[in-house]
């Protein structure tokens, strides 16, 4: 059973699912309206914010590729219409890993900037029953990397900060602003994450973990 850590929270993109949907969401988003680019050229720039770990990645790409008066709202609503998980995109090792953390009586969560309309994916691929309280931008209307968004959604769990770990592919999306909120935090090196992270990056979480399924151990060495 749980330690002093009893609640669990998530991110979504990276986490439970395969990130590049989001890169390509993007990519499209950002050819339609007018930019012009090399794939490689776009890898490089999305490489960049992963090694970085301290910009906002849609920011970072319009600017990049539209100029500095780019209009990122609309970028990211025409990137909107693409950004949706198929069913391939649910990483393997989620649901195993989710079914261990509900059987060994931890209670779990969401926290994550995603349209509200993920939990229609969520609920086709078997993963809703598994969350108690859900921490989406969209519907709380507070947005990563405001610390408000980890603490509104602590408030509707009903639970200090200090029982419960988030599970984050980012350091200033994830990491920082759970902390903020008096959360643990284990980073996920897949998704978002830098291929190769730093040792002050690595130092920053309180643990690093290159597999969802070493996360059940990583709780018993933080609770």
């Amino acid at each position: 059973m749980p330690g002093d850590i009893d609640h669990v929270f998530l991110d979504i993109g990276g986490v439970l699912y395969d990130d590049r949907v989001y890169a390509e969401a993007w990519r499209r988003a950002l050819r339609e309206s007018g930019a012009t680019f090399t794939d490689a050229a776009f890898d490089t720039e999305y490489a960049a914010c992963r090694a970085s770990q301290d910009r906002s990645f849609r920011v970072h790409l319009a600017k990049t590729f539209l100029g500095p008066e780019a209009d990122v709202r609309n970028v990211g609503s025409r990137a909107a219409r693409y950004w949706q998980y198929p069913p391939s995109a649910l990483h393997a090792d989620v649901v195993p890993t989710l079914t261990n953390l509900r059987d060994g009586g931890y209670r779990l969560g969401v926290i994550a900037n995603q349209p509200s309309q993920i939990r229609a994916a969520m609920q086709r691929d078997g993963l809703v029953p598994f969350f108690e309280v859900w921490g989406v931008s969209d519907d709380l209307g507070l947005h990563k990397p405001d610390p408000a968004l980890f603490r509104r959604t602590l408030e509707l769990a009903g639970v200090d900060g200090a029982r419960t770990v988030m599970v984050g592919d980012r350091l200033d999306y994830d990491m920082r602003p759970a902390r903020a909120a008096g959360m643990r935090t284990v980073w996920l090196l897949r998704g978002e994450a830098p291929d190769d992270p730093t040792p002050e990056q690595l130092a920053e979480p309180d643990v690093a973990i290159e597999e969802l399924q070493q996360l059940l151990d990583v709780l018993d060495e933080l609770s």
